[in-house]
């Protein structure tokens, strides 16, 4: 095992992914793409992992206002191969194009989560002191 081996991803597939996540979001704004569902749809792109290769784009994907998400990223999938080929000039210093797949991105599901329950009344009476002692817990 190397001593130098990290559990996150290197500094060059960060800058990679951020990369293709401008990439695509290009194609995106354009309108290049021929798919009913995307057209007319508001596509947030939140990130783009990159595989340790390199290889391998996963683009985690928000679609604005719309309730079904999978059927937007389903198109998104169907249309990879294009999407793919436009961004190829963007990204023409890489070795190897990296093949793209797209994901719903639940993030935002998760803070709203989180938020919920920071403000559930269960927390709330946690929060507050209610034996008369200081912050510090002293009577």
């Amino acid at each position: 095992m190397s001593r130098f081996a990290s559990s996150g991803p290197s500094q060059r597939q960060l800058r990679v992914g951020e990369q293709v996540r401008a990439a695509i979001t290009t194609v995106l704004q354009r309108g290049e793409i021929r798919d009913s569902l995307i057209e007319n749809t508001v596509i947030a792109i939140s990130e783009v992992q990159m595989s340790p290769d390199l290889k391998i784009a996963t683009a985690y994907v928000t679609p604005l206002g719309q309730a079904d998400h999978a059927s937007i990223v389903e198109a998104l999938n169907r249309n990879a191969r294009y999407i793919r080929k436009k961004v190829t000039p963007a990204l023409r210093q890489m070795k190897y194009m990296p093949e793209i797949r797209f994901r719903d991105d639940t993030s935002f599901d998760n803070y709203q989560r989180i938020d919920e329950l920071l403000r559930s009344p269960q927390v709330q009476r946690d929060l507050h002191d209610d034996d008369g002692g200081d912050e510090n817990g002293n009577p």
